[in-house]
């Protein structure tokens, strides 16, 4: 995987083999970052990266700038392979081995940014519940902005606080925000995810 922008801009981190993670690809990823960067200056950004898996989210918005960052998998492995990327880079990234819920239930902090990637085969009540659980307990700051990355399969715009979805491949991203509804215009901005 590369990091895209930032500090580290094109920079190849290669983490090793049988990690159970599925990476968002980096043309998808760049998209993202595009849509996310018209949104926000990413200095300072307080980051809470769900199912982080390899990290990759959390090193594209560290080397942009982005701290604190917070990154929760319920995989050693995984989060292992986290911390010693923070320290070879000197990111400032908190990885913990959690149950994403558990984590939540127990979380007292709020973020600017919220991204989560659960596994695309999990059941749709189970991405339902994540939106749920962050916005009872007030996770995402009021000008913040929630991402989930899921199948076409998994719908969430019907849930409260859900803004606008963009397509890329076969990767969804639904945005949540406090104040939903105001970028609904650009919904469709890269609908069908065509390659440059």
């Amino acid at each position: 995987m590369r990091i895209i922008s930032g500090k580290y801009k094109g920079r190849r981190i290669s983490p090793p083999k049988g990690l159970p993670v599925r990476p968002t690809t980096d043309m998808s990823k760049e998209a993202l970052f595009n849509v996310i960067n018209n949104h926000f200056s990413f200095e300072g950004l307080k980051i809470l990266d769900l199912f982080a898996g390899t990290g990759n989210i959390s090193y594209e918005f560290a080397s942009r700038g982005s701290t604190p960052i917070t990154s929760v998998d319920g995989d050693f492995g995984c989060v292992k392979f986290i911390k010693q990327v923070a320290t070879e880079y000197d990111f400032n990234i908190a990885a913990t081995k959690s149950d994403v819920f558990k984590f939540l239930e127990r979380n007292n902090a709020s973020f600017d940014i919220i991204f989560a990637d659960p596994p695309y085969a999990l059941d749709q009540k189970i991405f339902e519940k994540i939106v749920l659980l962050i916005f009872e307990k007030n996770t995402l700051n009021d000008d913040g902005m929630m991402i989930i990355e899921h199948s076409k399969y998994t719908k969430l715009d019907h849930m409260d606080n859900f803004s606008f979805k963009k397509s890329y491949g076969g990767s969804i991203f639904s945005f949540f925000e406090l104040s939903s509804g105001e970028e609904e215009s650009d919904a469709d901005l890269f609908e069908g995810g065509e390659e440059e």
